[in-house]
């Protein structure tokens, strides 16, 4: 998989008039997300093109000194339909420009599907798919433009903005042993038997995802191949498949599913999505997840169980046999902090999902 910006840098639902801070606990661990299922609170305002929609947030009071913010979307996809994906800091005396985190379109030929380069400035850039900020900042707002000339634009049905403070080294918890000796039959798929299949590893392990939701919801129509989903999130800027949110756009447009980015603090909160029968895909540096060096090599794998030691079960799709693997905890942990513990998170929209200690993941308080 070709290199992430990020990886190189290494290192709530909000039902409301404004994002306000969750009830999940003072301690957030450096990590927040916000999310989005109503935009009834966002100002609409028409765009410059026929049929083109602005939508543009509240502001979001956050409850820590962010600096970085990755936002995912999923919509209804409509063909010849457009999105552009946008989000400024907020300062006591200023605002940040409006950095442009994605054009995405479910038809490129005629709308672009890209990320967008070049946009730094003295508050801020942007790392293909992640906003970084040179000063911290405690609101933001995100802005949505919606657009094609015949639909009037795909229906967006859920906004999630994940933030982190990269400056936050909390200690790891404790393990959550629900986790242990449980294996999720995902099934098993390998990015390397197909062209170009070294760049892959993304919409293979969505695959993985979408394909063990098939099975257990009894739909096949979430059973998609790995060329298919490959040419449907291609980033023509970056020039490769692994634009994080544009694959969780790709997983959220089948109706009843649920599909972002976020980071998790912990080895312990990715165990308790496995201890509820949901799997996750996490960006890690390959080299360090195999000790075989200290990378950087970004890769996406899904984790679909953990030994009876606590070692976790990885579905690894960058090979071509024994594609599930088991790997010492540690080169977990050493790996996926390269990413800032990146995880994607798809799953049905009426799932039991985990309790949300701290504020990680989209949880309404109905299902907490």
């Amino acid at each position: 998989m070709k290199l992430r910006p990020q990886l190189l840098l290494l290192s709530l639902a909000i039902r409301t008039l404004a994002a306000q801070p969750s009830d999940a606990g003072p301690d957030t661990r450096g990590r927040q997300f916000v999310g989005f299922d109503s935009f009834d609170a966002f100002a609409k305002t028409p765009g410059t093109h026929p049929g083109e929609t602005i939508f543009t947030s509240p502001e979001i009071n956050t409850r820590i000194d962010f600096n970085e913010g990755v936002v995912s979307w999923n919509a209804a996809s409509a063909q010849n339909s457009y999105l552009v994906v946008e989000a400024r800091a907020l300062y006591p005396r200023s605002a940040s420009k409006f950095y442009t985190l994605g054009l995405w379109s479910t038809n490129p030929a005629r709308y672009p599907r890209r990320s967008v380069p070049d946009q730094n400035d003295a508050d801020g850039a942007v790392a293909t798919d992640v906003l970084v900020l040179h000063r911290p900042a405690r609101r933001l707002q995100i802005r949505i433009t919606s657009g094609g000339a015949e639909t009037g634009g795909p229906a967006l049905r859920f906004l999630g903005i994940s933030l982190t403070d990269t400056n936050v080294s909390p200690p790891q918890l404790p393990p959550n042993r629900a986790a242990w000796d449980k294996l999720i039959p995902v099934p098993e798929r390998t990015q390397m038997i197909y062209p170009n299949g070294k760049t892959l590893c993304s919409p293979t392990t969505v695959s993985m995802l979408l394909g063990y939701w098939a099975e257990t919801l009894k739909r096949p129509d979430l059973d998609r191949p790995v060329p298919e989903i490959a040419s449907a999130i291609y980033d023509s800027q970056w020039q490769g498949t692994g634009n994080w949110p544009f694959n969780m756009a790709y997983a959220g447009a089948f109706p009843g599913l649920r599909a972002y980015v976020t980071r998790l603090s912990d080895v312990a909160e990715l165990e308790a999505w496995i201890a509820r029968d949901i799997p996750v895909g996490l960006s890690v540096d390959y080299d360090r997840l195999r000790a075989k060096g200290p990378g950087p090599n970004g890769h996406i794998v899904a984790c679909v169980g953990f030994t009876k030691d606590g070692n976790p079960i990885i579905n690894d799709p960058g090979t071509t046999e024994h594609v599930r693997k088991v790997f010492p905890r540690q080169n977990l942990i050493d790996a996926w902090a390269c990413s800032r513990n990146t995880v994607y998170l798809v799953y049905p929209e009426n799932a039991a999902i985990p309790e949300d200690r701290f504020g990680h993941w989209d949880s309404p308080p109905a299902r907490r």
